[in-house]
């Protein structure tokens, strides 16, 4: 069909009229058989669109379900996942180490050991290469993507956190949550270029992929944005009615971010100019928020044990979905090729008195019972 045959799939009170029995007893000449001939064809054609276009509109309106557990045991607690898709890897920032799954199997393909408390995890764009935010030994770590084996320790600032690959400037960036900067290593010589204060703790970071890169400061309620061609902070945005912003999704088409707040909120802020949008109700303890470009679907993964799905296709950011996951499954990916959703949590045992160090200790996993959960529809 040529372009603009499906123009709709309904006609107007004209075009019903025009298409019914003509009831006159006069001989229907050739050019009105033509005529009622091309009407109804129409008519077909735009059946036929519906018809083409409803499994896909029924896909985006069908409930998240989760489809299968996958068992990765060990010990500690998490933080980041990443997806490879054209790998079928799942990376999990696991204690001390990165645990590796495949995700056409569900089973553990490697683990990356030696670490000292991963947060978390980036890739290269020549699918050779990867990079750990190792926080606890203030070290980013680079690996190799086919062996799993460490190839070089560049030290970093204090306790990196959210670590990205930049692409455009091939350059890896690591938001340094104790020290409150940012440490920018050149991927060709494994060096730090540059260190660049931030205006308070930095937790997620997204990158647009042509040199702008966005980060949470979850101790100021903002997001900044910086320049990876200049290494500068070009903008600090506060955010409204959503405070202590962690996880952060990005909508790079429609210039849209989606940091996770407390006070159960997803904010939504135009990355263009920083100005609130709007802000949405999730779950309580969300530490991480997904994108699927495909569907205009936002995701918030909460501590409570629930995934948050909000349809950011519509003008008031509805919450379209509370689907219940498990108690800790804080933290998430989605996975746009697999149209798949990872969290990632375990069972718990008691809560640890509060230390100086830590004023609001979680309650200690359960050794062995770390798990994947993979939700899709």
């Amino acid at each position: 069909m040529g372009p603009g045959f499906c123009r709709s799939g309904k006609l107007s009170r004209r075009e019903e009229d025009d298409i019914l029995p003509v009831m006159e007893p006069e001989p229907i000449m050739p050019m009105q058989r033509s005529l009622d001939f091309l009407k109804l064809t129409f008519v077909a054609a735009a059946m036929l669109c519906g018809v083409l276009a409803a499994p896909a509109i029924v896909a985006a309106q069908q409930p998240y379900k989760i489809i299968d557990r996958w068992k990765v045991g060990g010990e500690g607690g998490w933080d980041y996942l990443l997806a490879d898709s054209p790998a079928h890897r799942l990376y999990l920032a696991h204690a001390m180490r990165v645990d590796v799954v495949d995700t056409q199997t569900g089973k553990l393909a490697g683990s990356i050991t030696g670490l000292h408390g991963v947060h978390g995890i980036a890739l290269d764009t020549a699918g050779k290469v990867g990079y750990i935010a190792d926080g606890g030994g203030n070290a980013v770590v680079v690996f190799d993507r086919a062996t799993l084996a460490t190839l070089a320790t560049i030290p970093a600032g204090t306790n990196p956190d959210a670590i990205v690959f930049e692409p455009a400037t091939q350059t890896v960036w690591t938001f340094n949550g104790r020290s409150k900067d940012a440490t920018v290593i050149d991927a060709a010589t494994r060096k730090v270029v540059t260190t660049i204060p931030l205006p308070g703790k930095p937790e997620f970071a997204v990158v647009d992929g042509k040199g702008t890169i966005f980060d949470n400061i979850e101790d100021k309620s903002e997001i900044i944005r910086l320049d990876a061609h200049t290494a500068k902070l070009t903008a600090e945005w506060p955010m409204t009615g959503c405070d202590g912003p962690t996880g952060l999704a990005f909508d790079i088409a429609g210039a849209r971010l989606f940091p996770v707040c407390g006070e159960k909120k997803m904010g939504v802020m135009d990355s263009k100019t920083g100005k609130m949008l709007a802000t949405a109700e999730i779950g309580n303890g969300p530490d991480a928020a997904g994108w699927d470009a495909a569907h205009k679907l936002a995701f918030a993964s909460c501590g409570e044990g629930v995934l948050s799905v909000i349809d950011a296709g519509a003008p008031s950011y509805p919450t379209i979905e509370t689907l219940a996951t498990q108690r800790g499954a804080r933290t998430m990916v989605y996975d746009a090729a697999a149209d798949r959703i990872y969290l990632v949590t375990a069972e718990f045992g008691a809560t640890p008195a509060p230390t100086a160090e830590r004023p609001r200790p979680r309650p200690t996993a359960i050794p062995g019972s770390f798990i994947v959960l993979v939700v899709g529809r």
